[in-house]
């Protein structure tokens, strides 16, 4: 337990002993998914399902932090899994290397305690969401663009994205630099984690709306 040492104050030890028997699915490895994975990874979740189907290239070096010179190329999922191990090689981890479909969907998440949201896709996040509600599983959602980040906790029952999402893509026709999927990132783990201790406030029936630009933190009922 001394690797969690610095835990203490916030998670006790029967909440370290919780997060070690849980299993989180992350969709997605790029900007928003690698620093997901990373600090699950360090806070000590006990098993990680990565999802995605996409190999890195040069455009990924600016903001993905499993990104380096020395694995362009290479698949996304092995590398971040190799990422994990070199961090905690006592997590369990999964590397699932398919593109997200309907029909796949209830396979890939059906272990999972919590999802993680990390795709670039309107359709495909809300193909995660109704298979989440179909499967009782709470998402947490996340989505960024140029200086704008989104996160919001999607529980069963609750269908939002129909309401916020009217383009997709967004990622891309806004840029992103590298603060913008760490600060989303950070926001979804801490979600993710107080889903898993059933402690705190969540962004529930809200989506929490940051503009770095101006410096505007907004949550807007859904």
């Amino acid at each position: 337990m001394n690797r969690y040492s610095r835990n203490k104050k916030l998670i006790s030890p029967t909440e370290q002993k919780k997060l070690s028997k849980s299993t989180v699915v992350i969709l997605g490895l790029g900007g928003l998914g690698g620093y997901a994975v990373e600090m699950l990874t360090r806070v000590g979740v006990g098993k990680l399902i990565l999802v995605d189907f996409d190999k890195f290239e040069t455009t990924n070096l600016n903001r993905q932090i499993i990104s380096t010179e020395d694995n362009l190329g290479l698949l996304k999922v092995e590398e971040a899994q190799k990422r994990v191990k070199s961090i905690n090689p006592e997590i369990e981890v999964m590397a699932v290397n398919k593109r997200i479909s309907s029909n796949n969907i209830d396979d890939i998440i059906k272990e999972a305690d919590v999802v993680v949201d990390a795709l670039d896709s309107s359709v495909l996040k809300k193909i995660v969401e109704r298979s989440c509600n179909k499967n009782n599983i709470p998402m947490v959602h996340g989505a960024i663009g140029g200086w704008i980040a989104q996160v919001a906790v999607i529980m069963p029952g609750d269908f939002i994205l129909d309401k916020i999402y009217k383009e997709d893509d967004l990622e891309n026709k806004m840029g992103n630099p590298s603060f913008i999927p760490a600060l989303a990132a950070s926001i979804q783990v801490g979600e993710v984690i107080k889903l898993l201790l059933n402690k705190g406030e969540l962004l529930n029936n809200e989506i929490l709306y940051i503009d770095l630009e101006y410096n505007s933190f907004t949550k807007l009922k859904v």
